[in-house]
């Protein structure tokens, strides 16, 4: 076994240590030479790529479509909407001058001081000042909404505890924002767009998550509602995984985007905003691995199949190189992604702990016994498992079983969930459960104070009030005593 292998720390020793060690190992990224920041490496690109694209076919499905906005937003646009500069003032990185010098004296260069900018800039810590600002331009009738558009981009936000993929300054995403004609449209998207979230999740990470709505406290700063998906990790923490916010008319009114109405009257757009980023790396890295390096979802694994010969010399080697390039064409006209690694710089011992590192969901290895026999072995990433097949309809078996893989996991995942999620009414209780991890409906009598308490003295915050769980018979908050409001899930979170 590879020494990367050996070396990767157990979950169950150092969990937090076994994440950041295998970010690194499975070639996924590593930190960059700007503080808090990240290199996306090939390996790890292709997995975001492949959300990428399921992601935008679900969006555009929906009515949306892509554009792109400046990176730069004035720092005046901030100031126009109070609750949202609010929000974002202690992470904004600014702009202030737009050229440097050479320093001839001390060597290097310097903030040339007469190229100050009139206005300061800000790195977009997300866009909707500066979209709205757009839209003003593009909205005057009811005619022309709903409009709806989606931008792929990078963000900053000048976080001062960073890991990667999971909290970084610079980061990947996209946000969605859409205006429309009547409070019901913004609401009814903003729903929606939580729903695209959530199927996913589900159906393409194989990560089931809790749908939800934010407290007051947690909501993105600017909205009236955020809804949110959270998925709970290996080691019972919460990870809140996509948001979907319903704006109100707030960015309507600070940017004066105004429309003319069914009834000749002019009215204020409603607005919304979503989106989801690099952080689902994270979340599928915890969702899924193991001691053994990455487990991936066949669904977003770049290489769903890799296949090695095992070779003693020329003698078989053109047989068994022949037939493998044959099986490698029959998958791939199956539409099964596959690497047939034929390379000879490498041992077959390493590349089996490599490939098994990287989470590939299938590996199948022959050698000339079992080219000479009809037969192939399989081993299957999740389970570690292997058998000896049949060549003959192998490329069928192979498409099945990704499938039942894709299942496997989920399926394991949920399970999981559905026995780390309690009802929990009992504050002692609660103190003493949350520290290893779990999702806890707790009853929650609405207060802010209330809820900075069971963070202060827990760390534990409010994820969500949950759909589909009964609010009734709340009975009385578990730290106040008041009368409770609504049930929460409350959990210790990334």
């Amino acid at each position: 076994m590879a020494k990367e292998l050996k070396d990767l720390t157990k979950r169950a020793t150092d969990y937090s240590r076994w994440y950041n060690e295998l970010v690194v190992k499975a070639d996924l990224a590593e930190s960059a030479d700007v503080r808090g920041c990240m290199v996306i490496k090939p390996y790890g690109y292709a997995i975001w790529e492949r959300m990428q694209q399921d992601l935008d076919a679900r969006f555009k499905k929906t009515g949306v479509q892509n554009a792109y906005f400046p990176m730069l937003i004035p720092k005046s646009f901030l100031s126009k909407e109070a609750d949202h500069v609010e929000g974002f003032a202690k992470e904004c990185a600014v702009v202030t001058h737009y050229r440097l010098k050479a320093d001839h004296e001390n060597g290097g260069v310097v903030v040339d001081p007469e190229a100050k900018l009139e206005e300061e800039l800000i790195i977009r810590p997300t866009s909707e000042t500066t979209i709205w600002n757009t839209y003003r331009k593009w909205i005057h009738s009811w005619r022309d909404l709903p409009l709806c558009c989606n931008q792929w981009c990078n963000v900053m936000r000048w976080e001062m505890r960073t890991r990667l993929f999971l909290r970084t300054a610079e980061f990947l995403w996209q946000e969605g924002h859409t205006a429309h004609a009547t409070r019901e449209e913004a609401e009814e998207r903003a729903r929606q767009m939580l729903d695209v979230y959530a199927d996913f999740a589900r159906e393409v990470m194989a990560m089931p998550v809790i749908r939800g709505v934010k407290s007051e406290t947690e909501r993105f700063a600017g909205a009236l509602d955020t809804y949110t998906i959270e998925a709970m990790m290996q080691d019972g923490k919460a990870l809140q995984s996509g948001t979907s916010h319903f704006l109100g008319q707030n960015f309507g009114k600070a940017f004066n985007v105004q429309f003319i109405n069914k009834e000749n009257e002019p009215e204020f757009a409603w607005a919304t905003s979503w989106g989801v980023s690099t952080r689902l790396m994270g979340a599928l890295i915890m969702t899924h691995s193991d001691d053994n390096g990455l487990v991936l979802p066949p669904h977003l694994a770049p290489i769903q199949v890799v296949i090695i010969p095992i070779s003693k010399g020329d003698k078989d080697g053109g047989a068994l190189d022949e037939r493998l390039q044959a099986l490698t064409a029959e998958l791939e006209a199956k539409g099964i992604r596959v690497k047939y690694d034929n390379a000879d710089n490498k041992r077959p011992g390493f590349k089996f702990a490599d490939y098994e590192l990287k989470g590939v969901p299938v590996r199948l290895v022959m050698g000339a016994r079992d080219l000479e026999n009809g037969t192939v072995e399989l081993m299957r990433r999740d389970t570690l498992e292997k058998t000896t097949l049949p060549l003959e309809g192998i490329a069928d078996h192979v498409a099945a079983l990704l499938e039942e893989i894709q299942t496997a996991l989920y399926t394991k995942a949920e399970n999981r969930l559905k026995e780390r999620i309690y009802t929990c009414n009992d504050y002692e209780e609660f103190k003493s459960k949350v520290k290893d991890g779990g999702f806890f409906l707790c009853p929650w009598d609405g207060t802010p104070e209330t809820e900075a308490r069971i963070k202060e003295e827990t760390q534990a915050t409010i994820r969500c009030v949950p759909f589909g769980y009964s609010q009734e018979d709340l009975g009385c908050d578990m730290v106040s005593g008041k009368p409770a409001t609504c049930r929460v899930i409350m959990a210790r979170s990334y």
